[in-house]
């Protein structure tokens, strides 16, 4: 099932998209048990992230080639960070570049993102999938001055200023996709190819990631993980490409869609 969320006259809610292009309202909660579908949605209101993350996990260095560009070796385990809920942008929504706490070095980062559907605590990589309600599409954008050089030795800081998260355009269920490390990949910017490869180069795979996130922890209903990012990020270029306002900014992950959104400078 192809789930998203719109405004409506009542407040966020979810609806799905059908195979023949139409949408039917959602009733109940994803992340709190089976749904039904109701009434047709004749006209969708603006399109929201898919998902109002309860926390967001993101994964370093997970793809191989994308190791090899930073001049880093293969992590032994995931390596990890967390980015604030605040971050979490809607798709077509505008990133925007920080001024206040300014950054003149902002990347992009396409990522398959990973939603937890019920509660998760040492499960085996056997089971890991069990607990996962569904993917979607994520662009870690990442001020890189902040997240290498002012951020005293952490990622946080430079991945969580508002609007970093971008998320969409919609949730594909697990009974839709059943293999997320089999799907191609590709981030554009202004249109040009910056990223293509595909999710079979995980260092660690999906399962994988979210057994070992939970050990000895407890991942909640809504958690999202980010899985990392393959090469051709912008700081690995040469010279670095940083994102301009005035970019728009598009990841593509096979069947799931296009998150796209333009770039701006935030306003003082």
């Amino acid at each position: 099932m192809r789930l998203f969320r719109h405004l409506t006259a009542q407040g966020p809610a979810y609806a799905a998209l059908l195979p023949d292009g139409s949408t039917q309202t959602v009733i109940g909660d994803p992340l709190a048990g089976p749904i039904q579908l109701g009434s047709p949605v004749a006209s969708p209101g603006k399109r929201l992230s898919p998902i109002a993350p309860t926390t967001i996990i993101g994964i370093g260095l997970n793809y191989r080639k994308h190791a090899e560009e930073g001049g880093k070796g293969v992590p032994a385990r995931p390596m990890w960070f967390m980015k604030t809920v605040s971050s979490v942008q809607n798709p077509g929504d505008p990133i925007v570049l920080p001024t206040t706490c300014a950054s003149h070095k902002v990347d992009y980062e396409g990522e398959l993102a990973v939603v937890i559907g019920r509660p998760a605590k040492n499960v085996s990589k056997e089971s890991a999938l069990d607990y996962v309600l569904g993917y979607t599409i994520a662009n870690d954008v990442s001020a890189r001055d902040w997240q290498f050089e002012l951020g005293g030795g952490q990622f946080c800081h430079g991945k969580s200023f508002d609007t970093f998260c971008p998320l969409g355009p919609v949730l594909v269920t697990t009974d839709e996709l059943k293999d997320p490390n089999a799907l191609r990949l590709v981030t554009r910017i202004n249109g040009e190819v910056r990223q293509d490869w595909t999710t079979q180069d995980m260092v660690f795979d999906v399962a994988t990631v979210v057994s070992f996130l939970s050990g000895s922890r407890t991942l909640l209903p809504g958690t999202v993980i980010l899985t990392g990012t393959p090469h051709g990020v912008g700081y690995a270029r040469k010279p670095p490409l940083w994102l301009q306002a005035g970019d728009v900014a598009e990841v593509e992950i096979e069947k799931i869609g296009v998150l796209s959104n333009p770039v701006v400078t935030e306003a003082i």
